[in-house]
Order: structure tokens, then sequence, then C-alpha cells
């Protein structure tokens, strides 16, 4: 499994791949300097079931935690990950 991050400046995603092939997305919009929104997660139907989406958050989580960012989780399945696990709301906005 590999999980890549592209970014614009304005918007980006991450993207997982489960034995080089690609599995799903995690995309993202800056608001603002200090803080982004995760937007959307999608995880191909093959790979349901997995935990892909769920590790596409928690990258997303290292990532602000590494550069003292909030995250604003407005994407369902994100806001999911936020509302039941616990550790990771010191980067909730």
């Amino acid at each position: 499994m590999k999980i890549e991050r592209e970014d614009n400046g304005k918007k980006g995603r991450y993207v997982i791949y489960y034995h080089d092939e690609f599995a799903g997305e995690m995309t993202f919009t800056w608001a603002g300097k200090t803080q982004f929104i995760i937007d959307h997660t999608g995880v191909e139907e093959k790979f349901a079931g997995k935990g892909l989406g769920k590790k596409l958050v928690m990258r997303s989580v290292e990532y602000a935690r590494e550069n003292n960012l909030k995250i604003i989780p407005l994407c369902p399945f994100a806001k999911k990950v936020f509302d039941t696990t616990e550790e990771i709301q010191d980067v909730r906005s």
C-alpha cells in the first residue's frame, strides 16, 4: 500500500494505491494558511472494507500535526472518522 499527496496550493488530494493499483482518494481544499477542508473521500468498490478510507484520513491528520494545521472534516466519511476517533481531536477545527 502506498499513499501519495498532491497539492497545488488551493486544492489537493491523497491517493492510495493497493498493490500498485489506484484504490481511492481523499480530496481537500485549503481554507486559509492554517487549515484545510476534507471535502471528499472515496475508495474503489473492489477495495471496500480494507480500511483504506480511514488510512487516507489518518495520513492527513499526520500531515496536519507535522505542519501545525487544523482540519475541517466536511466529507461525511471524514466527519465520521473524526466523530469516532478521540485521539485526533487535536487537529479538528
